[in-house]
């Protein structure tokens, strides 16, 4: 399948590390994934809830979660991790493909969404991206999911795909 990308490439993004306040005035530390405790993250999905998961990702058991991250954590992926005090909040991902295209994925837990962190996520991510010399990066939302639409097209994806009962997204870097 060809994807559609938009034909200008978008802004230059913000890249790790930084620190933002969310809206509830937390100070979040948006970092690579090479500088956080990767226990830390097992421990996020472990709390994650089971409603948010899509398409099995991520997975329910600690087994499960730590051969996940090993693979997600490794050299040719690119990731950030969102950390309030010792907790971490969120985590993003970007995975190649089969064709020099890389898929973003995303993971808030609950008591941290709709605090602006997603977008902090985003947004740092495709900046990690970019200095990784990233230039496609597309994604799949559930038609129903507003919240997220809306974030992606607000940092610069657009709609490549809208046939099936999932949207796709995608975006130039």
């Amino acid at each position: 399948m060809t994807r559609t990308y938009p034909d200008e490439p978008a802004e230059a993004f913000p890249q790790p590390p930084r620190t933002i306040t969310d809206r509830k005035d937390r100070p979040i530390d948006v970092i690579s994934a090479d500088d956080a405790d990767t226990e830390s993250l097992v421990e996020m999905y472990l709390d994650f809830d089971p409603a948010d998961r899509a398409q099995g990702i991520p997975p329910v058991k600690e087994e499960a979660i730590r051969e996940w991250l090993e693979t997600i954590l490794d050299g040719d992926c690119v990731n950030v991790v969102a950390k309030h005090d010792d907790t971490v909040a969120g985590h993003a991902t970007l995975v190649p493909d089969n064709e020099d295209e890389h898929e973003l994925a995303i993971f808030v837990l609950q008591a941290y969404q709709g605090a602006g962190i997603g977008t902090a996520l985003v947004e740092t991510l495709l900046g990690h991206g970019q200095a990784e010399g990233i230039d496609h990066v597309w994604l799949t939302v559930e038609r129903w999911n507003d919240p997220a639409i809306s974030l992606y097209e607000k940092v610069g994806f657009e709609i490549s795909s809208a046939e099936s009962f999932e949207i796709e997204m995608a975006i130039r870097l």
